[in-house]
């Protein structure tokens, strides 16, 4: 068996796969800018879709362009009727994940007339990604339920839109505001796994389709999405803050996992978490609290103590559970709504890998037997040696 250099990194950790102009993480100082804005700017000041389009054109719109882009977006909600009859025919049991992945690869068989060097295609390709995914995955929340989809409202800005989808409700501003911020939050992140296995796709130039369908079915994966949904369950079986030092401490000492605790680019806490923990409160404030946010609280201060001197901190995934669950938002739509929003960010790097496209093809160290001889079938035991006598 051959043996590894010692260049040789598992998961490729640390090791540059691409040159980007995207987004930046210092998480020495616990720092997150997409092109150059910081976070907490974008939270506070921007919109979802305004975001969106810094991501994917690189620069912050003016009035006129933001608004046709909105326009756009607004227009393109609508799916067809084969889509809606295609999700009708998903199991209600399967997972909103696998549903969004599927519907998601299936835009690519209504559009695929494709043009990668036409700036006029990759525009209404990202319009119809944007504005579709939303209507898909909530067609998927109802027809599991039983009910029929609700149609789009292009009077409805695109967060207000997704949450009056979910209830037919219209919702009320401040929440509207909040998950607005929430998608702005997780639009981008760097090459994660999700992205790069975007980017990957990406660079054989199949369509932008495929390439948020492969995407999304990496983000569903357990070592990479859903751990917000797990740090409910946390909370949940800690029950109340007196317990908090005794879950700890059996936590350590067994070696599990603390969800929502720790992230391989952050040393410090994660600037989105701190955002998270901000709404949270201004959700609690405005439609009562939530007694699992004290447990939370308790728990970044006790694991403060004596996570922290690791550099293991709260990260994004730590409060957004208790933002969607007052949202009104079930528990197991909560990585949907991620990819939701990161597909902002799925685009972006689609664009600016087909700028500089190059395919994807790294090597491999070859670990398997040595060469050996092929065997007629009538001469092979069960170990695959040859028999004796």
């Amino acid at each position: 068996m051959s043996v590894a250099p010692t260049g040789f990194r598992p998961g490729l950790e640390g090791v540059p796969a691409t040159q980007s102009a995207i987004s930046n993480i210092d998480g020495q100082r616990g720092i997150l800018s997409y092109r150059g804005y910081r976070i907490e700017d974008l939270a506070a000041r921007s919109s979802f879709l305004e975001t969106a389009y810094l991501l994917i054109w690189g620069e912050l719109p003016d009035p006129e362009k933001l608004r046709d882009f909105q326009y756009d977006v607004q227009m393109h909600r609508r799916v067809s009727f084969r889509i809606r009859d295609m999700l009708k025919c998903f199991p209600a049991s399967g997972h909103p994940m696998d549903a969004l992945q599927a519907s998601a690869a299936s835009l690519g068989l209504f559009y695929a007339n494709r043009a990668l060097d036409d700036e006029d295609y990759i525009r209404g390709a990202v319009m119809r990604l944007l504005a579709k995914i939303p209507t898909m995955l909530a067609a998927f929340h109802m027809i599991r339920r039983g009910q029929d989809p609700i149609q789009p409202r292009d009077d409805l800005p695109y967060a207000s839109n997704f949450l009056y989808m979910l209830t037919e409700r219209e919702p009320d501003p401040l929440a509207a505001r909040i998950f607005d911020a929430c998608l702005v939050l997780h639009a981008e992140h760097t090459l994660n796994a999700s992205t790069f296995s975007a980017r990957v796709t990406a660079s054989t130039l199949t369509d932008p389709y495929a390439v948020v369908a492969s995407a999304v079915g990496t983000l569903a994966g357990p070592l990479h999405g859903g751990a917000n949904e797990d740090v409910l369950l946390m909370l949940e079986e800690i029950g109340s803050e007196d317990r908090v030092e005794d879950f700890l401490d059996e936590a350590i000492s067994a070696r599990r996992k603390v969800m929502g605790f720790g992230h391989r680019e952050y040393k410090v806490k994660d600037p989105r978490a701190s955002i998270l923990q901000g709404l949270a409160e201004n959700l609690f404030d405005r439609f009562g609290h939530d007694k699992m946010y004290d447990v939370a609280c308790r728990l970044e201060a006790v694991a403060s103590e004596r996570l922290g001197p690791k550099g293991i901190y709260p990260n994004v995934d730590f409060y957004s559970g208790l933002v969607y669950r007052k949202l009104g938002i079930p528990t197991d739509l909560f990585t949907p709504v991620f990819a939701l929003a990161r597909a902002a960010g799925w685009l972006a790097h689609w664009k600016e890998q087909l700028g500089a496209n190059r395919i994807y093809r790294p090597t491999q160290l070859y670990t398997g037997a040595s060469e050996r001889d092929w065997l007629p079938l009538e001469q092979r035991c069960g170990d695959n040696e040859v028999p004796t006598g």
